[in-house]
C-alpha cells in the first residue's frame, strides 16, 4: 500500500498536472492553427489539381533539424514519430494519397515503415513485388510506393521500370534519421510520379546497363563517391542501380566506369536527400 503524500507534495503535483494540461491544450491549439494554414496552402498552391503535395527535400531537412535540436528525456523515436504523423497527415490533407508497399520480403517491416513515416490516416496497400508497386503508383493521381532499398543482388531489376521519362521516380530514402534500433529502421525507397520542382538532388540514382563487371569497377565508382546498391542479370550483361553524389555530372559518372565493363548506358531514375546518420 502506498504511503500518503504530504499536503505540500499534493499541491505541487496538482500544479504540475495543471501545467501538463496547459501544454496539451496549447499543442492542440497549435495543430488546429497549422491545419488552418494548410487550408490556405491548398487554395494558394491548388495541389488538388496537380495531384502531389510532396516536398521530400523539405521533409528531410525538417527531420534533421528535429534530430539536431532534440534534448531531454523524451526519446527521439517519439519526437520523430509525432512529427512524421503530423507532416504526413497534413500532406494527405492537401492531396489525399495511398501508400503502396512491396511485401515480397515480409509485410511486418514495410507496414511498420509506412505507419511510422505516413501515419494511420494514409491508406496502406500491400503488393507482391516492387514492379507491382511501381505500376500502381504510375496509374494513380498522386500515390507513393515503398520498397526495400537494401535489395543488393536481385533476381529482377525493378529499377528498369523507372527509366521512362514519365515513369515514377525515387523521391526519398527512409528513414530520414538513420540510427541503431530505429523503430522503423528498414531502409526503403519512396517512389512517386516525377516531381518537377520539389525533388531533392543531393544523391542521384542511376539505372545502368553494362556488358560485364570487372573486379576494379566498384573501386572506380568509389573514387568518385558512387556505389552500386542493386544488381541483377539482364539480357546481354548486367543491370545496376547506382547511387552517386548530386554534384557529379552524368558524363563524369559514365566515365568512372572502367572500359573493361564494356558499353554502358546510364538513365537517371530518381534522387533523394543525403543520408543522415546518428550513432
Amino acid at each position: 500500500m502506498s504511503q500518503p503524500i504530504s499536503a505540500e507534495a499534493a499541491a505541487r503535483l496538482a500544479d504540475l498536472r495543471g501545467e501538463i494540461d496547459r501544454i496539451d491544450a496549447e499543442m492542440h491549439a497549435l495543430l488546429i492553427e497549422r491545419s488552418q494554414i494548410i487550408d490556405e496552402l491548398i487554395t494558394v498552391k491548388s495541389t488538388q489539381a496537380s495531384g502531389s503535395a510532396f516536398r521530400p527535400g523539405r521533409e528531410a531537412s525538417m527531420m534533421q533539424a528535429i534530430a539536431r535540436r532534440h534534448t531531454g528525456s523524451l526519446p527521439l523515436d517519439t519526437a520523430e514519430g509525432i512529427w512524421r504523423v503530423i507532416i504526413a497527415t497534413f500532406t494527405w490533407m492537401q492531396a489525399p494519397f495511398n501508400v503502396h508497399a512491396d511485401i515480397s520480403s515480409g509485410d511486418g517491416p514495410m507496414r511498420d515503415s509506412a505507419r511510422f513515416h505516413f501515419g494511420f490516416t494514409v491508406p496502406y496497400l500491400p503488393h507482391g513485388s516492387a514492379a507491382d508497386v511501381i505500376a500502381a503508383v504510375g496509374r494513380s493521381a498522386g500515390d507513393v510506393g515503398i520498397f526495400r532499398a537494401d535489395s543488393g543482388v536481385s533476381s529482377l531489376a525493378w529499377w528498369d521500370a523507372l527509366t521512362d521519362a514519365a515513369a515514377p521516380k525515387i523521391i526519398a530514402r527512409l528513414p530520414f534519421i538513420e540510427r541503431p534500433d530505429h523503430p522503423a529502421g528498414t531502409p526503403v525507397f519512396v517512389v512517386s510520379k516525377p516531381l518537377a520542382d520539389a525533388a531533392v538532388r543531393e544523391t542521384i540514382l542511376y539505372a545502368a546497363r553494362v556488358e560485364r563487371w570487372p573486379e576494379n569497377a566498384a573501386a572506380a565508382l568509389a573514387g568518385v563517391g558512387a556505389e552500386v546498391i542493386g544488381s541483377a542479370g539482364a539480357s546481354g550483361g548486367l543491370s545496376l542501380l547506382i547511387a552517386a553524389p548530386g554534384a557529379l555530372a552524368p558524363d563524369a559518372m559514365a566515365a568512372a566506369l572502367p572500359q573493361a565493363a564494356g558499353r554502358a548506358a546510364l538513365v537517371e531514375v530518381g534522387s533523394h536527400a543525403d543520408r543522415f546518420r546518428m550513432t
